[in-house]
């Protein structure tokens, strides 16, 4: 025994070692109780403590042969002794920190042996915590092939053997993976924990991450810094060629630390390690794990660019590296990169120097659809990943699920945040200002592309518009007041009308100065963008963006019932206020309400009549045609009507309801209005009569006349106000009109465009007409020389795009919230529904029937497009249906439509919307750097700001429970209300009384 002894441990070469084992088997085997009193635990301590003659007690023959000689005496009663040696000396061996190979063979053995395995609670948690560091101590000997696979193995064993351990003593796992934590988190600057901690992971049972990601991320003892080296280090693991699971867990961390909102963390860590994780996409082996990580990395880093434009550079080598591989998998990966790419260039549009390199390299493989990224998008998040911490942390997490952004009412701001949510959703516009390069101009419209660009970018839940509160507030408003969201929206767009005319005439002036004085000043004025260009295409040439969007014509005729002749004149508009009608016969209206009506023609002009300039002469007028008894909103100019003899052979406008009487009957008949009958009744031929007979130039008298009014240009979106307000004049009060009134999905708008080369010029007025021109000399010049020119009536098609209801029963109180939905120029796709679709003004009787056509195809295209509707509720979106838009009114009483938004369908007002470089963000155009900059640097403060209240809050959520409301919509109460008096709701989630909705 002692020669084989000799051969096993200090043999010369393999032949003699491989002599001594054979001698010590044979020997052993028939000789066992000799054999059992020479290997007795004198020997096995021996050799473990002191090695055998030259050979240390740290070379991995020894246990070897001690595996060996327990083989032989595994029938003797002598080896429990030895076991239980073993296990004492196991531990010893693992807390020196054994280098790889005695630590992997130390593992076999006892993975051979398990009764060698330290027992007790005490001491077997003890051997896996020290396990665990040894592994953290491993480092790879030698760099080539050969010796790395050997080092790999050996790692597999060391951790295969602690997966037994917890399978068979599940107590020992919790601890064993604190010290896990406890290793990778630390500071010491000294010692770098190795790689092949990685391959532990995969031995974690999978169910158990909530749990234990949960108790890391809320617990107060981690430090920050120590959370941040921990997370660093297993993103380092994913270079570990075996390791599973890696990539599962690091996903895991970076969601529970976003639901706890330790933004400062996931910064850091992104930052520092993102461009290590692109690399490992070079290394098939870990491939698969580095790119989920990577994509989630980028998806969820959505405040700043900075993450992406680190890899940007690289990304053009790794693309064309996997084109020439060829292989299946190298094709898949790329598919999947491809999309990753798409998602982020879209939603950082705006650096086309950067991205186009990337576009060339990646133009032929598949495009994801805009829904497609848009979801992708706003399930990554980080402050859409919900809390599981079981307080209001939740609710403070960033934008809804709608992914869109609130306004916070500032005091009774609900009028302009209705209005702002209505004008944002409506699309072309949107893209239209946000295109506009304003740099260095501080005007209110480059105020809005702020607040529009924001309302799109920002991560916040809600964005408090103050600077452009301040700048749009009309001056008679009074501050923290409710006011008229249409008074409101009217004086809007004629600031930013008028805003933008004047820019045109200075810019134009300095560029013919420039001209003027030196031509090669000239040239580069040329090649400097201008003030209010478009960067894809400016429509018509001199109109406003207000124009282009909002404006449309009006043309009124007055025909006098005796001599026939005719007096026209058109009007522009932005809006169209329609009254309603009253319930008596329309004959009865002639006479009776008009002692009421305080207007000439009971026609009124706004008085905020946008001034004409020489460049375009397009008065933009707010037309407001009251034909109800005293249904007057604002005190009006009053302008007056020049008769002036016309051709006779004119026709009537065909508009003309066929009866009169009939027509009165059947709404009456009626229950509900719809918009169609409103507009109906706005278009319907009028008699002049009794006191309000008409003065007839060509008879020189006062006689009896017909106007009709005729829509002779079309808007983009059709603005309609329902005058709900009608002046009280006994009790000297605006009163509500609460009816409900049908909103049409689909209208359309009958439009009698001129034909006639001699019609009126596109744009304006005739050539000619001064602003000083009034009375007998403007019709004069107004009026075609010839015959009357030809009409072609026709139906243009709109759809609803938004929705401003109020909720209340005066227009000094109460509450506006809006409902939109994103409408592009196309309109809802693949429906034909222009044939079934209600006529407007149309001569059966179906229009006044209760089932109208429309309704089928209301509901066709609102089954199209689930949750494409929104309810804007100053801080609150929610998604919504068309049906809870109808059903408003019947719901709650007090809650009426006021403010309608249509959208001509079919049509992109000159706009490219999907430009050949593919670099928009939701279709909207990139932003400028100014913008992007400041958008990037509130999402910053905003998370510093949410991480600083979820700490505070976690603090208190051990001694106080928050008990709010669901945020749902509850049925039995209105979306909100401002309420008489009060601010209402001015801080977002400061007011709990705002939550109880």
């Amino acid at each position: 025994f002692a020669l084989g002894t000799r051969l096993v441990l200090q043999g010369p070469d393999p032949f003699q070692r491989q002599v001594g084992r054979q001698v010590l088997d044979a020997y052993g085997r028939f000789h066992r109780a000799e054999f059992e009193a020479f290997f007795n635990r004198g020997l096995v301590l021996g050799l473990l403590q002191r090695g055998y003659g030259e050979l240390s007690n740290r070379d991995p023959a020894i246990l070897d042969y001690i595996q060996a000689g327990l083989r032989l005496i595994m029938s003797c009663p002598s080896v429990l002794e030895l076991f239980e040696l073993l296990q004492v000396e196991a531990l010893r061996l693992v807390c020196e920190r054994p280098a790889p190979p005695l630590c992997a063979r130390l593992c076999q053995l006892l993975g051979d042996f398990p009764q060698c395995l330290p027992r007790g609670r005490k001491l077997s948690l003890a051997f896996c915590q020290q396990l665990v560091r040894s592994i953290a101590h491993f480092q790879s000997q030698g760099t080539r092939e050969a010796e790395l696979r050997l080092y790999v193995s050996q790692v597999t064993q060391v951790s295969a053997l602690l997966r037994s351990v917890w399978k068979a003593e599940p107590d020992t796992l919790l601890p064993s993976l604190q010290e896990l934590f406890a290793v990778i988190s630390a500071a010491d600057t000294s010692f770098e924990p190795s790689v092949a901690l990685a391959s532990l992971v995969q031995h974690i049972p999978l169910q158990m991450i909530t749990v234990l990601i949960r108790s890391l991320t809320t617990d107060p003892n981690v430090k920050d810094a120590s959370m941040t080296q921990a997370l660093c280090r297993m993103i380092d693991w994913l270079s570990w060629p075996l390791a599973q699971h890696v990539e599962t867990w690091v996903i895991a961390l970076l969601k529970g630390l976003a639901a706890v909102q330790k933004f400062t963390i996931l910064i850091d860590v992104t930052l520092l390690k993102i461009e290590l994780v692109f690399n490992r996409l070079w290394f098939p082996l870990v491939r698969p794990g580095a790119l989920a990580v990577l994509s989630h990395m980028l998806l969820s880093f959505q405040h700043s660019p900075e993450a992406f434009h680190l890899i940007v550079p690289h990304v053009v080598s790794l693309v064309h590296s996997f084109k020439r591989d060829g292989l299946p998998s190298s094709t898949a990966f790329l598919m999947q990169l491809t999309e990753l790419i798409h998602c982020m260039m879209y939603h950082y549009s705006g650096f086309p120097e950067l991205y186009e390199p990337i576009l060339e390299a990646i133009k032929d493989m598949p495009k994801p659809t805009e829904e497609k990224i848009k979801l992708i998008l706003s399930q990554s998040a980080w402050t859409s990943q919900s809390s599981s911490l079981p307080s209001c942390l939740s609710r403070l997490s960033g934008k809804s699920e709608t992914g869109k952004t609130g306004l916070i009412n500032l005091g009774n701001t609900c009028y302009m945040n209705s209005v702002i949510q209505a004008l944002f959703m409506a699309t072309d516009f949107r893209r239209h200002v946000l295109s506009l390069n304003l740099n260095g101009c501080n005007s209110l419209m480059r105020k809005l592309q702020h607040l529009f660009a924001f309302l799109a970018h920002t991560q916040r839940e809600a964005y408090a518009p103050r600077i452009f509160f301040e700048a749009s507030r009309p001056p008679w408003f009074t501050p923290r007041s409710q006011q008229d969201c249409s008074e409101y929206l009217r004086f809007l767009l004629d600031r930013l009308h008028e805003e933008e005319r004047t820019l045109k005439a200075l810019s134009s002036a300095k560029s013919s100065e420039s001209i003027m004085t030196d031509e090669s000043q000239a040239q580069e004025a040329v090649h400097k963008p201008q003030v209010f260009t478009e960067a894809p295409c400016m429509g018509s040439e001199e109109r406003t963006l207000i124009e282009k969007m909002f404006g449309g014509k009006l043309k009124t005729n007055i025909c006098c019932l005796n001599c026939k002749s005719r007096s026209q004149k058109e009007e522009a508009f932005t809006d169209l206020s329609l009254a309603f009608c009253p319930p008596t016969s329309l004959e009865n209206v002639d006479s009776k309400c008009m002692e009421h009506s305080e207007v000439k023609d009971d026609y009124m002009v706004q008085s905020n009549t946008l001034a004409t300039s020489p460049a375009a002469e397009t008065p933009l007028n707010n037309l407001e045609v009251n034909r109800g008894c005293g249904t007057i909103m604002n005190e009006g100019t009053i302008e007056d009507f020049s008769s002036e003899p016309s051709s006779e052979n004119g026709t009537i406008s065909e508009l003309k309801v066929e009866n009169n009487g009939d027509m009165s009957q059947s709404l009456v008949g009626k229950n509900t209005l719809s918009v169609t009958d409103l507009l109906n009744y706005f278009l319907a031929p009028e008699i002049l009569s009794g006191d309000n007979k008409y003065y007839c130039e060509k008879c020189a008298s006062l006689q009896n006349a017909e106007k009709t009014m005729q829509i002779i240009e079309e808007p983009e979106y059709l603005i309609l106000t329902l005058l709900r307000f009608s002046y009280d004049p006994k009790c000297h009060i605006r009163r509500k009109i609460l009816d409900n009134v049908s909103l049409p999905l689909v209208l359309e708008l009958p439009v009698k465009r001129a034909t006639s080369p001699l019609a009126v010029v596109s744009g304006g007025w005739s050539v000619g007409v001064e602003i000083s021109d009034t009375g007998e000399n403007l019709a004069k010049k107004l009026k075609p020389s010839g015959a009357d020119e030809v009409t072609c009536p026709q139906l243009v098609p709109y759809v609803l795009s938004s929705v401003v209801v109020h909720s209340g029963v005066s227009s000094e109180s109460g509450h506006y919230y809006s409902y939109a939905r994103n409408v592009t120029g196309s309109g809802p796709s693949g429906l034909c529904h222009q044939s079934t679709a209600l006529s407007l003004v149309s001569p059966q009787d179906k229009l006044f029937t209760e089932e109208s056509p429309c309704t089928v195809v209301e509901n066709e295209l609102d089954t199209e497009m689930p949750r494409e509707w929104f309810l804007f509720n100053d801080s609150r979106v929610t998604f919504t249906s068309f049906q809870s838009v109808q059903k408003i009114t019947s719901r709650f009483p007090k809650d009426t439509a006021y403010v309608l938004f249509y959208k001509k369908q079919n049509s992109t007002c000159g706009f490219n919307t999907n430009p050949a470089n593919g670099l928009w963000v939701n279709g909207d155009p990139p932003l400028q750097k100014d913008l992007m900059d400041a958008i990037t640097k509130d999402n910053k403060l905003y998370l510093q700001e949410q991480e600083l209240s979820a700490r505070t809050q976690a603090l208190q959520a051990a001694s106080a429970s928050c008990s709010f409301r669901p945020n749902g919509f509850d049925d039995n109460d209105p979306p909100g209300s401002c309420g008489p008096t009060g601010g209402g709701g001015g801080g977002g989630f400061s007011t709990v009384g705002r939550l109880v909705f």
